[in-house]
């Protein structure tokens, strides 16, 4: 098999960051539209939990029409980042009124379907033996587009709102044109099985599955909840400067970036389980004493938050990795989709529990209610991570022979 040409990989990853900055443009200009549409405080929620539900819906569409195996990935990549990008410029049209704001925003959240998981497989179409890796830094990608809208609002100056949604779709626009120019398909592309909702039952009957799921799961609880409470906590502590609180939140989303790529270096020697397992532990234990880290010193705190940023991330790509090498090998397209869907699903009830708590205990205090994921998480993938790598190919061999 010819080497694969050094621009693959850093356009893949460049591509995945632009695309996937639309995530949660919304959140960065939510303080602008909640002082000139009068928007409630829990608006955050509300519409993190459209983008969710928009990302379950189009992930569901996707697999069952099997779109990224009938077409080429690329163009479907490149196809979406236009679409998602327009259903982001729609923000503007919604005059600051909730409905038509949560439709953009749900639009936007059915194109990504479009973007991220399809970037994966266009990752998996040129990696075979380093994908875990590869997926280290597109899930790391992803982590920077998803900061990326605060960093433009907060350097922005006297950018007004509407300047950073349409910044946000043109950065979009210009991943999914690198992807589409740049990177064809690769030699391992393949075909994946027809989606089937009814292998719930059998993906399941797998220990080791189940094991990474549940990690995957309790990792879910707690991921998008701190993405979008986030800018609120730094805003509790730091006052109303948006601009400086935009930075931060840009820099504490953004260092999971280093959690994604340095645990997956380290999962080539120790294993994925392990890596996820004690990052999922130092999160949790984040959650635990986030009320304490609040009254630090400012330093302190801001220090505390960088590190949470790291570790509440960098398990996703070694969470992605597991559940992929424990899925039954004729069922991996259908079980990674119904883990995603779960797992997305589990964000909305997070998000909404702390939207729903935050106006009453104040920020110092809901991220606690974060804490029984990764406690539940860490319960089950504790027989994964003792056993290591050995464990992880003793099991990846063990769903080969069903």
């Amino acid at each position: 098999m010819p080497a694969v040409p050094a621009r693959i990989l850093p356009t893949i990853v460049i591509s995945q960051f632009a695309a996937t900055s639309l995530w949660f443009a919304g959140n960065a200009v939510m303080p602008d539209l909640q002082r000139s549409a009068g928007l409630p405080g829990s608006a955050v929620g509300d519409i993190t939990i459209a983008v969710q539900l928009g990302f379950i819906a189009g992930t569901l569409a996707f697999a069952w029409l099997a779109i990224a195996d009938r077409y080429s990935p690329h163009i479907i990549f490149f196809l979406s980042t236009l679409a998602g990008a327009a259903a982001n410029a729609a923000t503007l049209t919604s005059g600051g009124e909730f409905l038509p704001l949560l439709a953009a925003r749900f639009a936007t959240g059915f194109f990504l379907a479009g973007m991220y998981p399809v970037g994966m497989k266009i990752a998996s179409g040129w990696y075979d033996r380093d994908l875990g890796l590869a997926l280290g830094w597109l899930v790391g990608a992803l982590v920077l587009g998803t900061a990326l809208p605060h960093l433009i609002r907060g350097l922005g100056g006297d950018l007004p709102w509407q300047g950073v949604i349409l910044s946000v779709s043109a950065v979009s626009i210009a991943g999914g044109l690198a992807m589409l120019f740049l990177v064809p398909d690769g030699p391992h592309l393949r075909a994946g099985a027809k989606f089937d909702p009814a292998a719930f039952a059998t993906i399941f009957r797998s220990a080791e599955f189940r094991a990474s799921a549940f990690g995957y799961f309790g990792h879910m609880w707690e991921l998008y909840a701190f993405y979008a409470f986030l800018p609120v906590l730094l805003a509790a502590r730091l006052g109303s400067d948006g601009a400086t609180v935009s930075v931060w939140s840009f820099a504490a989303i953004a260092t999971g970036f280093l959690g994604c790529i340095v645990g997956g270096y380290l999962s080539r020697g120790i294993g994925s389980a392990r890596v996820a397992y004690m990052q999922l532990s130092a999160s949790g234990l984040c959650c635990l004493v986030s009320p304490l880290a609040f009254l630090a010193p400012l330093p302190m705190f801001l220090a505390f938050l960088l590190f949470w940023g790291v570790v509440v991330a960098g398990d996703s790509p070694q969470f992605s990795t597991l559940n992929a090498r424990f899925a039954p090998p004729r069922l991996v397209g259908s079980a990674l989709t119904i883990a995603n869907c779960i797992g997305f699903s589990i964000t909305i009830v997070s998000i909404a529990l702390l939207a729903w708590l935050i106006e009453t205990a104040g920020p110092q205090y809901v991220f606690l209610m974060l804490v029984p994921g990764p406690m539940l998480g860490l319960a089950a993938l504790r027989r994964l991570a003792a056993g290591g790598v050995r464990n992880e190919r003793g099991g990846a061999a063990a769903a080969g022979e069903e």
